[in-house]
């Protein structure tokens, strides 16, 4: 990956990161590299030093990425308790005062979701990295 440092006809400057010199080039031909302030496809690259990420420097990156969302899906697993579809009848409860503050976790459609927000209910979705794997439920016996 390059940073480069760039600037549009109206001097507007920002970065943008490209896989080579040459993917800056192609985009830029095809304007698709546009200013985020006014948004001018002329845009050139101004002086500076390329940032240039060697693939060596990116893997442990990747790796403390991965042990940091570990570490928190652990938190969560160990910390919450898993409500499951009962997550907005349970966030909802506690909004309202209806039952004890708890840190819980679980599963709502979008639609679900934008009602609590719509409602004020303090409720967040856990990116994919974070959220821990539900509980698998068990076949009932008898």
């Amino acid at each position: 990956m390059i940073r480069y440092s760039l600037a549009c006809v109206g001097e507007h400057p920002f970065e943008a990161w490209f896989s080579d010199s040459k993917a800056y080039d192609r985009q830029r031909k095809r304007k698709l590299v546009e200013c985020p302030v006014c948004g001018s496809t002329e845009v050139h690259k101004q002086i500076m030093a390329p940032a240039v990420r060697s693939s060596e420097k990116a893997v442990p990156a990747e790796v403390a990425a991965a042990k940091v969302a570990a570490e928190i899906r652990q938190h969560i697993e160990t910390t919450h308790d898993y409500v499951g579809e009962k997550f907005a009848d349970e966030a909802r409860s506690m909004y309202y005062g209806e039952a004890a503050h708890r840190p819980v976790w679980g599963e709502v459609t979008p639609e679900v979701a934008q009602e609590l927000v719509e409602e004020g209910v303090p409720a967040l979705p856990l990116p994919k990295p974070f959220a821990p794997e539900p509980p698998r439920r068990r076949a009932k016996l008898n």
